[in-house]
C-alpha cells in the first residue's frame, strides 16, 4: 500500500526522501511526491507513475530543505493523477496519508459550506483543510492535530508538516502502521523499519491511536487521549542496503528461486532434528483443549488457510473454518467454545485480517498468527506468533511468503495432531522426515524452469485459462489462477476438478488452456477423468504431475511438467513452484510489469 517517509534533519533531505521511497516501492503505488520547507515556503514535486518520473522532476527542479515528507500513493479516492498525488498543501499545512478516511464526504461538505476549495478528489485533502482551519484559530500544530484526529473515521497513517513551524513533523496512526526513527541530531517517520534502515536502526512502533511530534532533538508521543506516553525504542535489524535482484530479471523470479532456502530456514525453526519432532514457540495455552480452528486471511494467504483445513482436519481431527477476512466479522461468526483463531499474513498489516484478529480477540478467542514481519501490528497483537522466515518479499505477487506460510501451517497441523492425541510419535517422526525433504524437492522443481518458459508463449496468447485440482490441489489451482491474473492480466479461474461438469465445462474449447495439478495418489484417477472430459471438448491441457502420474496420463496432454514424487503433505510446497514459474514466464512473454502489476499493492492497509 502507500508509503510514507519524513525527516526532520540537519542536512538536505530531498535525495534521502526519494531513497526512502525506493525502499517502499515493493508496497505498490501509482504516483509519488515530495515536499520540503525552507525559509517559510513549501517546495513540492509530484509525478504520476514510477519514482523515476519524480526523480526526473527533482533533477530538473531541485528542492532545498532539511525538513521534508514524501509519499508513494496507491489510488483509493480519485484517479492516479498528479493533482491527486501526495503531499497535499492547504494554506500553512502539507500532508501525506496512508489509508482511507471513511467519513471524508460529510467533512468535505462541511468545509465546502464554509467556503473552502478543494484541488483534488482525495479524502486526504480533507484532513489538510481541517488542520489548516484549526491553525487559523491561533492553535499550535499540536493543538490543531489533537482537535482533528477524533473527527477522522477509518484507517490512517499521517505525516503533517507546517510552513511556520519548520522544525517539526507530526505523525499519527489508526489502523495503518507508522514508525518513529531516532537519529543523531535528527529524527524520522516511516511506514516501516525498512524505509528508515539507511537512516537509523533505533525505532519505536506507534501503537493504535498514537500521535507523535517529531523534532530534530526530541520526540514526544501521545496516546489517543492526548496523554504523553513512552514507546520502547528497539533495534530494527532491517538492512541498510537496498535489496537488489542479483542476477535475476525481476524480484519475483529471485524470490521464486529463494524458496528452497527460506523454506528450509522456516522449517528449521519448527523442527527438532534429533528428536524428529515439531516444536512450536512458547505458548501460554494448551493446544489439547482446542475444539475448533478458525483460519482467516486474504488472497494468497487464504489459500494457505484452505490447505491448512485439509491438513488439520485429516491429522488432528479438529473441525476447521476458513474465512476470507473481508467477510469474516461482517457475518457475525459464532465463536463459542474453545476456538483457536489463526490469521495468516505476509505483512502483518493487512487491514481486513487485522480487523478480523481484533474481532476474534474481542470475543475471547485465543489467537495465533503466521506472519512474516515480526514487528507488525498483527505480530504484536496475537497470543502466539508463528513467524515465517521468508525475508523481505519485494514482488507484489506473493511467492516465497506463500510457501513459508505453508511450511508453518504444516508444523502447526502436526503439533495440533500430537496435542489432540491423534498422532503417534512414530507418525510424527515420519511426517518430520517428509517436511525435511521439502526444500530439496522444491529445488528439483526449479530445474524445469526452461521447459516452463518455452510453453509460456502459447498460454500468453489465451484470453482465459482454467486450473484444476482435487484435495489440497484445489486451493493450489486457485493460487495458480490468482498468480496468472495478478501479473499477466489474463482471466483465469481455479476449480475443484469434480466441479467442472457442474457449469465451468461450458467455457471449454480449443482456445482454453487447462492447467491440471494431479500428483499420483488416491485422487489421481478421478482428476484425470475430469481432465479427459475437458480434453474431449478441445481443452489444451498442461498436466503437472510426478513420473508415475505422467506415465499413466501424460501422453494425452498437450504439455507436461514433471515434479518429484513427494509425500502428499509437502506436495503443495513443491507444486507451488511450477505454477509460480508459469505465471512469471507468461507475464514476461506479455511484457507486463511483473514486480509491480497494475492496480495492486503489496500490503493492503485499507478495507
Amino acid at each position: 500500500m502507500c508509503g510514507i517517509i519524513g525527516i526532520v534533519g540537519k542536512d538536505a533531505v530531498a535525495q534521502r526522501l526519494v531513497d526512502g521511497l525506493r525502499r517502499l516501492e515493493y508496497r505498490g503505488y501509482d504516483s509519488a511526491g515530495i515536499c520540503t520547507v525552507t525559509n517559510g515556503q513549501f517546495g513540492r514535486r509530484r509525478a504520476e507513475g514510477k519514482l523515476n518520473n519524480l526523480a526526473a522532476k527533482l533533477a530538473a527542479e531541485p528542492l532545498e530543505g532539511i525538513v521534508g515528507i514524501a509519499h508513494t500513493r496507491w489510488a483509493t479516492h480519485g484517479a492516479p493523477t498528479e493533482d491527486n498525488a501526495h503531499p497535499h498543501i492547504v494554506g500553512d499545512v502539507t500532508i501525506v496519508h496512508n489509508g482511507i478516511i471513511e467519513n471524508f464526504k460529510p467533512l468535505r461538505d462541511e468545509l465546502i459550506a464554509q467556503g473552502r476549495t478543494f484541488l483534488s478528489e482525495t479524502d486526504t485533502e480533507v484532513v489538510a483543510h481541517l488542520v489548516d482551519r484549526e491553525m487559523q484559530t491561533a492553535a499550535s500544530p499540536q493543538e490543531a492535530v489533537a482537535a482533528v484526529l477524533p473527527r477522522l473515521h477509518g484507517a490512517f497513517a499521517l505525516a503533517i508538516m507546517f510552513r511556520e513551524h519548520p522544525d517539526l513533523i507530526i505523525g499519527a496512526r489508526l489502523g495503518a502502521p507508522l514508525t518513529v526513527g531516532y537519529g543523531d541530531g535528527e529524527n524520522y517517520l516511516g511506514s516501516d523499519a525498512l524505509a528508515l534502515a539507511p537512516l537509523t536502526q533505533r525505532i519505536a512502533y506507534l501503537e493504535e491511536g498514537d500521535w507523535v511530534v517529531v523534532g530534530r532533538d526530541k520526540v514526544d508521543i501521545y496516546d489517543r487521549t492526548n496523554t504523553p506516553v513512552t514507546r520502547p525504542i528497539v533495534v530494527s535489524g532491517a538492512s541498510g542496503a537496498l535489496i537488489d535482484k542479483g542476477n535475476h530479471r525481476h524480484f519475483m523470479q529471485k524470490e521464486i528461486y529463494e524458496q528452497p532456502v527460506v523454506v528450509a530456514d522456516t522449517l528449521q525453526s519448527y523442527i527438532r532434528p534429533l528428536e524428529m519432532q515439531v516444536a512450536m514457540p512458547q505458548m501460554d495455552f494448551d493446544l489439547s483443549e482446542v475444539e475448533r480452528v478458525v483460519i482467516v486471511a486474504c488472497g494468497t494467504a487464504s489459500y494457505v488457510g484452505m490447505i491448512g483445513k485439509y491438513w488439520i482436519e485429516q491429522m488432528a481431527r479438529l473441525p476447521v473454518d476458513v474465512d476470507v477476512a473481508s467477510e469474516f466479522r461482517y457475518r457475525d461468526p459464532v465463536l463459542t467454545g474453545k476456538v483457536l483463531g489463526v490469521v495468516v499474513s505476509q505483512s502483518g498489516e493487512t487491514a481486513d485480517t487485522l480487523a478480523a484478529l481484533r474481532h476474534m480477540k474481542a470475543n475471547g478467542v485465543t489467537t495465533a498468527g503466521i506472519i512474516n514481519v515480526p514487528t507488525s501490528s498483527m505480530a504484536r497483537e496475537v497470543d502466539l506468533l508463528l513467524p515465517t522466515h521468508a525475508g523481505p518479499e519485494i514482488g507484489v505477487a506473493s511467492t516465497k511468503a506463500f510457501t513459508c506460510q505453508l511450511a508453518v501451517m504444516a508444523a502447526l497441523s502436526v503439533n495440533l495432531a500430537r496435542a489432540k492425541g491423534k498422532m503417534t510419535a512414530e507418525q510424527e517422526r515420519e511426517i518430520v522426515g517428509h517436511l525435511k525433504e521439502a526444500p530439496a524437492a522444491m529445488n528439483a522443481a526449479l530445474s524445469h524452469d526452461d521447459e516452463i518458459q518455452k510453453m509460456a508463449h502459447t498460454i500468453a496468447e489465451a484470453r482465459d485459462v482454467l486450473y484444476l485440482g482435487r484435495g489440497p490441489d484445489y486451493p493450489m489451482a486457485l493460487e495458480g489462477a490468482l498468480k496468472l491474473k495478478e501479473i499477466s492480466y489474463i482471466h483465469a479461474e481455479g476449480y475443484a476438478s469434480g466441479e467442472m461438469k457442474h457449469g465451468p465445462i461450458a467455457l471449454i474449447d480449443d482456445k482454453v488452456p487447462l492447467i491440471v495439478l494431479a500428483p499420483a495418489g488416491p485422487l489421481f484417477d478421478k482428476t484425470v477423468s475430469n481432465m479427459q472430459e475437458a480434453m474431449a471438448r478441445g481443452a489444451q491441457v498442461v498436466l503437472i504431475s510426478d513420473a508415475e502420474g505422467l506415465a499413466l496420463a501424460g501422453s494425452d496432454a498437450k504439455a507436461t511438467i514433471e515434479m518429484p514424487a513427494v509425500h502428499p503433505l509437502i506436495a503443495p510446497l513443491v507444486y507451488a513452484v511450477p505454477i509460480q514459474l508459469l505465471a512469471y514466464h507468461v507475464a514476461c512473454a506479455k511484457g507486463t510489469d511483473v514486480d509491480q502489476p497494475r492496480n495492486l499493492a503489496k500490503s493492503v492497509t485499507v478495507e
